[in-house]
């Protein structure tokens, strides 16, 4: 089988905007890139649950003229080119992340700059709005310099798509909206609200199979948070936290990514401190422990994704700017590097379609 692989990331005199390429599943090679469509500073991709459409978060930073932007495409499935449909603001600066509900008729999206969330209404053509909500979040923590204000860095629904979990670094808080998708709305105020420990920056987040776990990739801290998640009360309640780092570890530390391997046995972690792939092995409560650790073909590992059967691990590489494939064994959770890589500068993201 052939994936089609999507690839975003910080546009420049080498980079124009979201790139494609192929992957063999039997081998693991990746084939050359090519330009799918122009588009500035494509940060982070989602691709429509039915698989016609791709939005992409551009991070632009206000661009001179107030919020940013996301914009949706397209697919070409003869040519996996993509045809722009229509942009839509992002409710702030930089958005950094942006997801789709399991219906795909709402898209969210988390603000960095401004710790801000939106959602925003999609049609059967995959055209953004016009309904949606903005909602800004409020407060600091603890780190002066990372934590001045919020931090919007991922924004997920739950497997029912009633709840939104917005994870914001800078106040070590994950907040839950309530999600209206059939109007592409979210409830003004948290439902409630999970606590990552102070300083910790939580960054992305993965579910359990089961939907009763989350796991917290804590970007500052360089660990992961166990919440149990009760979607009846709804109650995110802190489990467990463990460094992605042995205690001895005293270099650089900072997690980027975090994904549950769909046997339900390993959570795998970038880490950009020491340009690594942690595996942790899952325990029977959900709780996890540091398995091993593997180099990740790069320079800042910024995203790992999971090909549809789990058998290779494409990790973007923004520093090195790669893409490179790993083969993952499902028994062991071993990450071994298998040498195919593609050149695409300031890569940030690469994702199957």
């Amino acid at each position: 089988m052939i994936y089609r692989v999507y690839i975003g990331g910080y546009t420049g005199p080498q980079n124009k905007g979201i790139t494609v390429c192929d992957l063999d599943s039997r081998t693991g090679r990746l084939s050359n890139p090519r330009l799918a469509a122009e588009t500035p500073n494509p940060s982070f991709l989602a691709i429509h649950p039915e698989g016609k459409f791709l939005y992409a978060a551009n991070e632009l930073d206000g661009d001179g003229a107030g919020w940013d932007r996301l914009t949706g495409f397209a697919i070409d499935p003869a040519t996996g080119f993509l045809a722009e449909i229509n942009q839509h603001p992002s409710g702030g600066l930089g958005p950094c992340h942006v997801s789709l509900d399991p219906s795909g008729k709402v898209l969210l999206a988390a603000n960095y700059g401004s710790g801000s969330i939106c959602s925003v209404s999609v049609d059967d053509q995959g055209r953004m709005g016009p309904a949606g909500t903005v909602i800004q979040h409020h407060g600091s923590g603890p780190d002066h310099e990372r934590q001045e204000g919020p931090h919007a860095h991922g924004i997920y629904t739950d497997a029912s798509g009633a709840w939104a979990l917005a994870v914001d670094l800078g106040l070590d808080r994950v907040l839950v909206y309530a999600l209206d998708a059939a109007g592409g709305t979210m409830a003004a105020e948290p439902a409630c609200v999970g606590v990552a420990p102070a300083g910790a920056g939580p960054r992305h987040l993965a579910w359990s199979n089961d939907g009763r776990r989350v796991y917290v990739v804590n970007e500052m801290a360089a660990s992961v948070s166990v919440f149990a998640w009760d979607a009846a009360a709804p109650a995110l309640t802190a489990v467990q936290t463990v460094s992605c780092y042995p205690r001895e570890y005293r270099g650089a530390r900072s997690a980027a990514e975090v994904v549950l391997h769909p046997g339900g046995r390993f959570v795998f972690v970038s880490n950009r401190g020491d340009n690594s792939i942690t595996t942790m092995a899952v325990g029977s409560d959900g709780t996890l422990n540091v398995h091993a650790s593997s180099p990740c073909g790069g320079k800042s590992p910024r995203h790992i994704f999971l090909t549809p059967g789990a058998e290779w691990m494409l990790v973007s590489n923004q520093d090195s700017g790669n893409v490179a494939v790993m083969k993952v064994n499902a028994q062991t959770g071993a990450i071994e590097p298998t040498g195919s890589q593609v050149q695409v500068s300031k890569a940030t993201c690469a994702i199957v379609a």
